[in-house]
């Protein structure tokens, strides 16, 4: 199944993911370069919300842009496999190795406001991330590596603590709560 197929039989979870899954199919349809960066409007992301085993702990990296602990992801880049980019993105950006997603199916969707700034001293404008998110499983104890250039720090969290070390309200209430409440139900409940 490619993405589009798998979002447009995503069953959302809330009425954020609904809308936001309209958003996202109708700029698939409009827009023939929406897996690229170049596409300054809005752009295909993926994203991970990374637990440990025991589905206690939460994989959280301190992103220079955002100021912020956040979850790990990023640029599709023309990849249309975005499992593979979110599994690739926290590699990168960890240095973990041992990296597994818990299911190939989707976790969550989001468009993302993207405030404009300076990067690798270019300016970027403000635009929107139209963002795949996967539940990924590693192994806590591994050794874990800052990428410099977009993180100062990498860091394992308790869940609630995850949420509560954000600085970005919208994330904590809408996005990271979200994703701990959808890991409680489908792991706690089998």
């Amino acid at each position: 199944m490619n993405v589009y197929e798998a979002i447009a039989s995503y069953k959302p979870y809330n009425i954020q993911e609904e809308k936001d899954q309209k958003t996202i199919l109708g700029f698939l349809d409009k827009y023939d370069d929406a897996f690229e960066r170049s596409n300054e409007l809005a752009h295909m992301t993926a994203s991970a919300w990374v637990v440990n085993k025991d589905r206690t702990k939460v994989l959280m990296a301190y992103h220079r842009i955002y100021d912020s602990w956040s979850w790990l992801g990023g640029h599709c880049d023309g990849d249309k496999d975005c499992l593979n980019v979110a599994i690739r993105e926290v590699r990168e950006e960890s240095g973990l190795e041992n990296v597994r997603a818990l299911s190939e199916d989707i976790f969550s969707l989001e468009v993302l406001s993207v405030d404009s700034h300076i990067r690798k001293g270019n300016y970027v404008p403000t635009h929107l991330h139209l963002n795949v998110t996967y539940l990924l499983e590693a192994d806590e104890n591994e050794t874990l590596r800052v990428k410099e250039d977009e993180n100062s720090g990498v860091a394992w969290f308790e869940m609630d603590e995850a949420v509560s070390k954000s600085t970005e309200k919208w994330f904590r209430d809408n996005i990271y709560s979200k994703l701990n409440s959808k890991l409680r139900n489908d792991y706690e409940n089998n």
